[in-house]
């Protein structure tokens, strides 16, 4: 990062250092907050000149980091001084910093990951994430260990959104239990976990949360996952290779 040494500065340069590659290919089904889908699977790529495995030495014995990010997908949308929490049906307004929205004056996300391996390939340095709400190809800016004892506060209070949202059961067709299956012979990995923690978190914009029946997909890796909601569940419609994709 390169800092402007003078006292009356206001603006920064920030330097990338790594990238996420991430089972998310669009923002539509992201969660809405780390940790809620504790399947979905990404890792951190370190960028040169930080793709050292010295820079992560002691890091394996830590459990979680925090990551900080860049919302890079919304940069163009600019901010909004007030928006529409999801949270509250979309219909109470805001301010942008009492909201952990993405459209933001600067547009830099945090969130804090369970991490797995840490490991080097070839000339590449990888962070295996679980539980992460990143959008596939997230710029990293920076990364710190999670300290239990300073960064979980037990009496702090949730504002607006004091305890995690109701779910819904997730159902899948006769259609969809076989793709799945198909899709685990074919590459030894069981994707239902996976969509059933998507799905029951209810990915669909506020405004659409009362309507039922309707056709809803959701990119993940190289599937088209097709479901909708019904009036007590959510059903998965079917798993198919998106156009193109080999799998």
């Amino acid at each position: 990062m390169k800092i402007d040494p003078s006292p009356t500065s206001n603006s920064f340069t920030l330097s990338t250092i790594g990238v996420v590659h991430s089972c998310y290919k669009e923002k539509f089904g992201i969660p809405k907050q780390p940790g809620l889908v504790d399947s979905a699977t990404a890792r951190l790529e370190l960028l040169p000149p930080y793709n050292r495995m010295d820079t992560l030495d002691g890091l394996s014995e830590f459990s979680h980091i925090w990551i900080h990010f860049i919302f890079h997908a919304c940069i163009k949308e600019g901010w909004k001084a007030k928006v529409r929490p999801p949270r509250l049906g979309g219909n109470k307004k805001l301010g942008v910093f009492a909201t952990r929205a993405t459209h933001r004056p600067n547009p830099l996300g945090l969130s804090v990951v369970r991490i797995g391996r840490i490991y080097q390939e070839d000339k590449s340095v990888f962070i295996d994430l679980h539980g992460a709400d990143l959008l596939d190809g997230t710029p990293v800016v920076d990364i710190k260990p999670y300290l239990p004892y300073a960064d979980n506060i037990t009496d702090a209070k949730g504002g607006f959104a004091p305890e995690p949202t109701q779910t819904k059961p997730v159902r899948f067709s006769e259609l969809a239990e076989r793709q799945c299956k198909a899709h685990q012979n074919l590459h030894n990995k069981d994707i239902t976990i996976l969509i059933k923690q998507i799905i029951e978190q209810d990915p669909r914009p506020s405004y659409l949360s009362r309507q039922t029946d309707r056709e809803h997909g959701i990119a993940l890796w190289d599937l088209n996952i097709k479901w909708c909601a019904r009036i007590d569940h959510f059903e998965i419609l079917s798993i198919e290779p998106v156009h193109g994709s080999r799998t």
